[in-house]
């Protein structure tokens, strides 16, 4: 049994012997300082049934629950009962467990037998990922880990955006003015390529309108299935997944399916016109087929409740109409149980309506559609250089960082490594900022991201927590290099100073946080606890020694501690898809 459990039981058997009535509904919790004890329960789930006040229920419990080895101390503090568990048993538990699982400490089985879709990136194939990508990219993969980490099966899936009159602006620039250039030719990576096409068709329309023209008659030429056009667009768009695959696998970038525009524009009409047999879908005074929203979507200026258009007059999809095929597809082909689309708060109101109008045309499922909606991302401005405007370049920035950690290593190098060993931290450093960062803000919020902030080895970033991290890796080290190690055998009595029981109940919150941050679809909380405990340890390691403790016993005792605590911070950082350094 665990400490957890046994003190709740205590405190069920102290009720029954009481009052006569176990009591239901109690949360063990922690109090506000560690010094007041290591566990707390509030007595106000209990008043109503005990017909007592929490304070009086707290007094009474106090002196009816008996102290043993394990519990050592019970005192109430208003309606809070708070408990002093024993060193050994309580470091003890905790630090064998964290040890014994390893990278499994944090995972449970909550969502077991649970299968999720996590939606997430949507590219275009006419320009270069940029920074709003890479804070969809972290979020993506962010829930995806925690969503796994609890037991669920979890399927990644991109939605590339590859048709369109904007492709076909990349494309029109490209037959006209680049004599036959390649990526190849120029030693251009594929995406920032086709980019530049893109670039320089934004430009020439400003001289000239006909351009405008010419680009429809390209798109319409596609939808036609012209093999010249067709065969165009192929090969522009491998230049562009050619590029997009670099930059994937960079940032850590994972899918497991894909699904193309050009694939799925014309999902939907079947479902369109089945909601017209029902009624749910009509067709208005010009021929379009719309649905008329429910109330809560308001009403248009002549008080009328607002439509949304599923189809063209002309037949011609709407991107509405995509999404409904989709969205059916991906229930269909994987059996889910929910799906989750990570998408811009620009997109709020269509998802909103998406999911409405799927539960009016009759599935069941759109209760399990949910867009997980996050902010914009904006850099200090002449901070860095952009290659589109005010779009910042995904691959510019990551090499950015890159840079800036490999200053920051070089400043701290007392041994001269080698480029080669420099370029490898640095690549974990600069990306592990950028992630950190990204994700330690909600997600519905703005950021404002400040490159040389970010990759600072103080305050609240990615290499601050990754260097607790390597830091403790040398104390490790360093304890083995004296013969000294935290067996089996550890006598935890000698610890429990302040700082080491801060430490202590950090890593007994850590399951509980995954299981809440898995549940919100919110990584800020993961990026939160690991900035907290990181910044625990190094308090702790401020004021105390490991390997000076000044007796053996306590040497080991707190290497187990340490080791447990590198662990968490791990295990945490990789659910933020943030790796980590035993040497920094």
């Amino acid at each position: 049994m665990s400490i957890a459990s046994r003190v709740l039981v205590e405190v069920e058997r102290a009720a029954l012997e009481l009052f006569g009535i176990k009591p239901e509904g109690l949360k063990l919790g922690f109090p506000p300082d560690a010094e007041m004890g290591d566990f707390s329960i509030g007595c106000f789930p209990m008043a109503q049934a005990f017909r007592r006040s929490p304070n009086d229920i707290a007094n009474l419990l106090a002196e009816e629950i008996s102290l043993d080895d394990t519990i050592q101390e019970v005192t109430a503090v208003g309606p809070y009962l708070n408990f002093r568990i024993a060193p050994v048993a309580l470091f003890g538990d905790v630090c064998r467990k964290v040890i014994a699982m390893g990278d499994a400490f944090g995972n449970s089985q909550a969502g077991k037998g649970q299968k999720v879709m996590v939606e997430y990136l949507s590219p275009n194939t006419n320009k270069p990922l940029h920074l709003g990508h890479l804070r969809n990219g972290a979020i993506g993969m962010a829930v995806s880990a925690l969503l796994e980490a609890t037991g669920q099966e979890v399927v990644k899936a991109n939605l590339v955006n590859d048709r369109g009159v904007h492709i076909c602006k990349s494309m029109l620039a490209w037959s006209k003015w680049a004599d036959g250039a390649t990526p190849e030719s120029t030693g251009s990576k594929g995406d920032h390529f086709v980019g530049e096409w893109y670039v320089r068709y934004s430009k020439e329309a400003k001289a000239d309108v006909r351009l405008e023209e010419e680009v429809q008659t390209m798109l319409q030429q596609w939808e036609a299935g012209d093999l010249e056009i067709v065969e165009l667009w192929r090969t522009m768009n491998d230049w562009v997944y050619a590029g997009f695959g670099e930059t994937y696998e960079w940032f850590g970038l994972e899918f497991d399916t894909f699904y193309y525009e050009s694939n799925t524009y014309k999902l939907g009409k079947d479902i369109i016109e089945a909601g017209l047999e029902s009624g749910v879908i009509f067709r208005n005074d010009e021929g379009a087929c719309v649905l008329t929203l429910p109330e809560e979507f308001g009403r248009d200026q002549h008080g009328a409740l607002k439509q949304s258009t599923l189809l063209r007059a002309d037949g011609t999809s709407v991107y509405m109409t995509q999404d409904l095929g989709t969205a059916k597809i991906k229930f269909d082909e994987y059996g889910l149980t929910h799906s989750i689309y990570v998408v811009g708060n620009e997109q709020n109101h269509h998802f909103r309506s998406l999911f409405a109008i799927l539960e009016m045309l009759g599935y069941e499922w759109a209760k399990d559609c949910f867009h997980l909606s996050y902010g914009m991302v904006y850099l200090p401005e002449g901070k860095m250089k952009s290659r589109e405007g005010k779009v910042i370049d995904a691959d510019d920035l990551m090499q950015r960082m890159e840079r800036l950690a490999g200053v920051e290593i070089r400043a701290r190098d007392k041994v001269s490594l080698p480029a080669e060993e420099v370029g490898l931290r640095a690549r974990v450093i600069g990306l592990g900022a950028i992630k950190f960062h990204l994700l330690q803000v909600d997600p519905g919020s703005d950021i404002h991201f400040d490159p040389e902030k970010s990759i600072s080895f103080e305050g609240r970033t990615g290499p601050y927590c990754q260097y607790a991290y390597a830091r403790i890796c040398g104390i490790v080290r360093n304890a083995l290099d004296s013969g000294i190690t935290s067996d089996a055998g550890v006598d935890f009595s000698s610890l429990g100073n302040p700082e080491e029981r801060v430490l202590i109940r950090q890593l007994i919150q850590f399951p509980d946080e995954v299981a809440s941050a898995a549940r919100d679809l919110n990584p800020v909380r993961i990026a939160n606890f690991v900035y907290g405990l990181a910044r625990a340890f190094n308090q702790f390691y401020h004021k105390h020694s490991v390997l000076d403790a000044g007796d053996e016993g306590t040497t080991k005792a707190r290497l187990a501690l340490v080791s447990s605590v590198a662990t968490v911070i791990k295990n945490g950082l990789a659910l933020l898809g943030i790796g980590v350094l035993q040497e920094m």
